[in-house]
């Protein structure tokens, strides 16, 4: 764990257009218009419920291919940053979203 108390390791898969499928929930985490890393974004369904988590790539990007139905995305980074964000993912649809600290 880092001295600011994330345990998020730098790195995560930086998201490119061709690696996003037709079926994905994208996104990118911002800080003042530079990408957020390290960190980690979760996917949880309803009631809170754990599904994924993926740390957060160096362009502060992440994806999950998720089900169709409603998602909560949540983004925990150093310095106690928490965001969420409510999300809706269905078939052949890349599903964005974009966080700003």
């Amino acid at each position: 764990m880092s001295n600011d108390g994330c345990g998020a390791p730098a790195g995560g898969v930086t998201i490119t257009k061709d690696k996003a499928s037709n079926q994905a929930i994208i996104g990118q985490v911002l800080r003042d218009g530079a990408p957020l890393s390290p960190g980690y974004a979760r996917l949880l369904g309803s009631g809170d419920e754990f599904v994924a988590e993926v740390p957060l790539g160096e362009d502060g990007g992440f994806r999950f291919f998720a089900a169709p139905g409603e998602w909560v995305l949540r983004i925990l980074a150093p310095g106690g940053i928490r965001l969420e964000q409510e999300v809706s993912a269905d078939i052949g649809q890349v599903t964005r979203a974009e966080f700003l600290v």
